[in-house]
């Protein structure tokens, strides 16, 4: 494409002189990458270190360009959404046409029926059922320190964050049946970075955890229609089959589709960052002797400790580790131009971690998170769930159950036997194996 004669019909920016070109890392980075066989994230981090905040790479014929700077990423994800689109998600095959992977119109009526289940009333609604599977684990949890029974920390809090979504879509508690049926939405999800390119042969390699999802989903599907709500009362699904009856979009498929959509949604990313949380807490016990110091049970300060906690975790490990957007028209960046058609990685993993940004970034230290932490106030410095329309939806869902499960596990110490010394990039950012321990029981 002509350059020049493409620049007419750029916006401008006020006060700002010509659009240039976007930087671009010596191609020898990328070839050196290939030949190291390196994980994606090695490469992104070398084009930043390399180039900026705003950097182009050749991972083939076209430009991708990777964007870690504050007011880029706001400028991407929140004031120019309509520029900056995404045109299918990496868990397409998984969750089909739910509001995860949607896009245009059918996006915007899938998230509005949604939106208000996880604002205000919505959540208030829920708050029971959060409450009741934390309550549930930390049963669990008194057993094992009880006995000294060795218990593996990652799968104790998917099993709590699959409970507490099941227990909000559906009315009813997670049952051990359903529970084993639904590892394969983890099989799946992990299998997808993996996976064969051609789409027929990808669903192959997955076929017998898909039907599995399938039929878990269609049996919640058909209680749900025959006004089977639950001793907690109608869930979420109920929602989706009632839109069913107004909306003919919402097909069985569709319906099925939001539903495997929110159970990834609601429990994969939840289970990470609570599992990652554990292990830095294992690597820095100071911070939960903090934490749980800093006041007694039940209290907002002891509330505030463990929240900063969290969101620490989640700068280290953001729920969504990079957010792929397709430039659907010509657009000026930074000072940059980018040409329609450009591929845009928005990477929260490396904003979070910019030394420019947070001081001794790769130091797990909660107290930024707390009154006087000195975090950066830039929205697009730390954006776990992403910012702009396509924020997650169940952010604040997400926030609360970590927060209550942590207020009732966050006295036992778990006692690593090993702990993970590498993590996988797939969709989330997950310890890359076992977490096996066993608990020390609250101190009296």
């Amino acid at each position: 494409m002509d350059t020049e004669a493409g620049l007419g019909a750029l916006p401008q920016v006020p006060g700002a002189g010509r659009p240039v070109p976007v930087p671009e890392v010596d191609p020898g980075v990328v070839e050196r990458w290939r030949a190291q066989g390196g994980e994606l994230v090695d490469l992104l981090s070398e084009v930043r270190a390399g180039v900026g905040g705003v950097a182009g790479f050749h991972m083939g014929p076209a430009l991708t360009v990777l964007v870690t700077d504050p007011p880029a990423v706001q400028h991407v994800l929140a004031r120019r959404p309509e520029r900056y689109v995404k045109r299918s998600h990496r868990a397409r095959l998984l969750v089909g046409d739910g509001v995860l992977s949607a896009t245009g119109a059918a996006w915007k009526t899938q998230r509005r029926l949604l939106q208000a289940q996880f604002t205000g009333t919505g959540m208030r609604r829920y708050e029971e059922r959060i409450t009741a599977a934390a309550r549930t684990t930390a049963d669990r949890w008194r057993e094992y320190a009880r006995t000294g029974r060795t218990l593996d920390v990652g799968q104790e809090m998917r099993r709590f964050a699959l409970d507490a979504i099941w227990r909000s879509l559906t009315g009813h508690a997670l049952d051990d049946g359903t529970a084993r049926e639904l590892t394969a939405v983890e099989a799946v999800a992990a299998a997808l970075p993996t996976l064969p390119a051609d789409a027929s042969d990808a669903r192959d390699a997955v076929a017998a955890d898909l039907a599995r999802i399938d039929a878990v989903a269609r049996h919640a599907v058909e209680r749900a229609r025959d006004g089977s709500a639950g001793p907690d009362g109608p869930g979420l699904l109920h929602v989706l089959t009632g839109a069913a009856a107004e909306r003919p979009e919402y097909t069985d498929r569709l319906i099925r589709d939001e539903l495997v959509t929110l159970l990834v949604a609601g429990h994969e990313t939840t289970a990470t960052t609570l599992t990652w949380l554990h292990l830095l807490l294992d690597r820095h016990p100071g911070a939960r002797a903090d934490a749980l110091a800093a006041g007694s049970e039940g209290s907002e300060q002891r509330r505030q400790a463990v929240q900063a906690l969290i969101h620490e975790t989640l700068r280290l490990y953001p729920s969504a580790w990079i957010l792929p957007r397709h430039a659907a028209e010509a657009d000026v960046l930074a000072g940059h131009t980018v040409e329609a058609g450009t591929d845009i990685l928005v990477c929260p993993y490396l904003t979070h971690r910019d030394p420019e940004l947070w001081s001794d970034p790769e130091h797990f230290d909660p107290r930024r998170f707390l009154t006087g932490g000195g975090r950066p106030t830039h929205p697009g410095a730390y954006f776990p769930f992403g910012i702009g329309p396509r924020a997650c939806l169940g952010m604040q869902f997400a926030l609360r159950e970590a927060t209550v499960l942590l207020e009732q596990l966050l006295p036992y110490t778990p006692a690593f036997g090993s702990v993970p010394t590498k993590a996988e990039y797939g969709i989330t950012v997950r310890p890359a194996g076992p977490t096996p321990a066993t608990l020390r029981p609250p101190r009296t």
